[in-house]
């Protein structure tokens, strides 16, 4: 991670370019045209919504999966408490996780600077996610977790919400550093239970993985249940490098949803376990990950971003529907 540190104006460019700056609010794209990067999706009637990392939180919607419209940012401006919180950060807010609870919808997004754990995890509130009903209203309710350089070994970025079959919500997140963790919410979904207790789902050391860059590259988990199991998803290695990226999504399991996650080899993913779910080519994309899956009219679908090898690596929107193998295992559908 620290070697970021080295190259943050070449990141922040590639990052603008993900987010399609450029394109108004209005502009409908396909999706392998659309730039995104770290997306998660979620449906309100007939309509799927997009959230991803950008200023502002980037939002699209699309009523079919194919076309995508760019609708306006979940907020006009920096929260304060952020900006207060994280020095650098001025709006480019990272890798949203969206769920609904009780009635109302939870985003989840990470306030970051490139290259360092001074971080925080935050939350806002809707009742739709429809723009044009007059209950369209973005409620932000700040701060859930905080991690502090020189005193916290993990890094409060990369949310994703889960509950558990005892109606217990649980929020991982993390990236580099020690890895993945996990921790239990209290029924607000906006503070963490006490006693506090970060527990560690994944990681990665020095020399792991199918590549030797890789290091302690591992970030964005994402947990999804599907029938006795809690799957836990996680990336590897490079995203943000455009041409020069190298991520991977791999996959562990288990029946508990605070692990511990194995994989198809019973290996941990707490001991550089992880077993490949998709990676990029060199041909159509140079590396594809940060995904979120989703299930919705009977269907099961990774959404996910990849660097276009056809289009000088930029970040653009991937979706596909997965099977799942005889022993219950992740894949793509062919």
């Amino acid at each position: 991670m620290k070697c970021f540190a080295t190259i943050i104006f070449v990141l922040a460019v590639l990052f603008a370019t993900a987010q399609g700056r450029g394109d108004s609010v209005g502009t409908i794209k396909p999706t392998r045209q659309t730039g995104v990067h770290d997306p998660v999706m979620i449906k309100e009637g007939s309509t799927y919504y997009l959230f991803c990392t950008g200023f502002g939180i980037s939002v699209f919607s699309s009523t079919d999966l194919q076309n995508w419209k760019k609708e306006k940012p979940v907020f006009a401006t920096a929260p304060q408490w952020a900006v207060d919180a994280v020095p650098g950060y001025r709006g480019h807010t990272w890798a949203p996780d969206i769920s609904y609870y009780n009635g109302k919808y939870y985003l989840y997004y990470s306030v970051s600077t490139f290259g360092k754990n001074g971080s925080c995890i935050g939350v806002a509130v809707n009742k739709t996610l429809n723009p044009s009903s007059p209950d369209f209203k973005w409620e932000d309710l700040g701060k859930v977790i905080q991690s502090f350089p020189g005193k916290d070994q993990w890094n409060a970025i990369d949310p994703n919400l889960i509950v558990d079959e005892k109606n217990v919500p649980w929020l991982s997140f993390g990236s580099f550093w020690s890895g993945l963790k996990l921790v239990k919410l209290n029924s607000d979904l906006k503070t963490l239970a006490q006693p506090e207790q970060v527990v560690s789902i994944a990681a990665r050391t020095k020399g792991s993985g199918t590549d030797s860059s890789g290091g302690n590259a591992i970030e964005a988990p994402f947990i999804f249940k599907k029938g006795e199991y809690y799957y836990l998803f996680a990336s590897w290695d490079y995203c943000c490098r455009g041409e020069k990226s190298n991520y991977k999504v791999v996959v562990g399991r288990s029946k508990q949803v605070t692990g511990p996650y194995l994989d198809k080899n019973s290996v941990t993913m707490t001991s550089n376990g992880g077993t490949l779910v998709l990676e990029g080519d060199a041909k159509e994309w140079f590396g594809a990950g940060h995904n979120a899956v989703y299930h919705v009219d009977d269907k099961d679908y990774i959404v996910y971003h990849g660097y276009d090898a056809l289009d000088k690596g930029r970040s653009k929107l991937l979706i596909n529907e997965l099977a799942w193998d005889k022993e219950g295992w992740p894949t793509l559908k062919k």
